[in-house]
């Protein structure tokens, strides 16, 4: 019999028994080891205008081929795509099965249509590295892109992993107080650092949305961009309007403080773009 392991992926460092699931409903303990339950197993797959990711300063008005699995490691009450980040294997009548080899097959296939590469998207694809860093690879080396869209709360040396093939990501910076993260699962300090070594190797842009009671003050707005253009002015921040989704029911997020938000944020950053306006 095994003993618990520890899943290295993420700050919930979860410890899991002989065939027990960690909280991002997607890591297992396999025979002693912490392994990947939603390698190739893929709930979404789809041509998407690259600026959908979003990602306006890379590649403008091409599209990626953009593929999702199931489960998040975050439990943000307004997800909209709660269906998948919080489900597991057994809640799908059927998954499309996918080897990288495929993918790569699938995406070269579709570069007539404008296609560039990849995205890992639609859940929080780091939970399932794995299969993100043996797809990447096999993309680069096709001479295509890989992009990640990713809420960033994953440990450094499984960036490490798949950075050397990610050319662009796009990462949540769901707010900016560690008090925040922890209402939504997450960890303040792993996301920062994850930017931060993020845009030494990659094209970055971020997303912050904006939502109701959670991180909707010009002061938190100052703070992060501020923090943001330490880094470089020139990451683009997408700061996106809140719709109700989930379990979260407050309205949208008022179009006025979206505009104050902007004016907020280009007083550090050169590049601020409204989402959902």
């Amino acid at each position: 019999m095994y003993d618990e392991v520890v899943c290295p992926v993420c700050p919930h460092h979860c410890r899991l028994k002989e065939g027990t699931i960690g909280r991002c409903h997607a890591r297992t303990n396999r025979g002693g080891k912490v392994e990947s339950a939603n390698y190739g197993k893929l709930t979404s797959i789809a041509l998407d205008p690259i600026e959908k990711k979003p990602l306006a300063f890379f590649h403008p008005g091409s599209k990626v081929l953009s593929v999702g699995s199931f489960g998040c490691n975050m439990a943000c009450p307004f997800c909209q795509n709660y269906d998948i980040a919080y489900a597991g294997e057994n809640h799908f009548i059927e998954l499309r099965s996918a080897t990288p080899e495929k993918l790569v097959e699938i995406a070269l296939d579709t570069k007539s249509e404008g296609n560039i590469g990849i995205a890992y998207t639609y859940n929080e694809a780091l939970v399932g590295y794995e299969f993100v860093r043996d797809t990447a690879k096999l993309i680069s080396e096709a001479g295509m892109l890989n992009v990640l869209v990713t809420n960033g709360n994953t440990e450094l040396p499984i960036l490490e992993e798949i950075l050397p093939f990610i050319d662009a990501m796009n990462i949540d910076l769901k707010c900016f107080t560690s008090e925040g993260y922890k209402s939504l699962g997450g960890d303040f300090e792993t996301v920062k650092a994850f930017i931060s070594r993020s845009h030494e190797q990659s094209h970055i842009e971020i997303t912050s949305l904006i939502v109701p009671g959670l991180n909707d003050s010009l002061d938190e707005m100052e703070e992060e961009t501020e923090w943001i253009a330490l880094i470089d002015p020139e990451i683009p921040l997408h700061i996106t309007r809140y719709f109700p989704r989930f379990k979260y029911s407050a309205p949208p997020t008022d179009i006025g403080l979206m505009n104050e938000l902007k004016e907020v944020a280009e007083k550090y950053l050169h590049h601020v773009l409204l989402g959902n306006v």
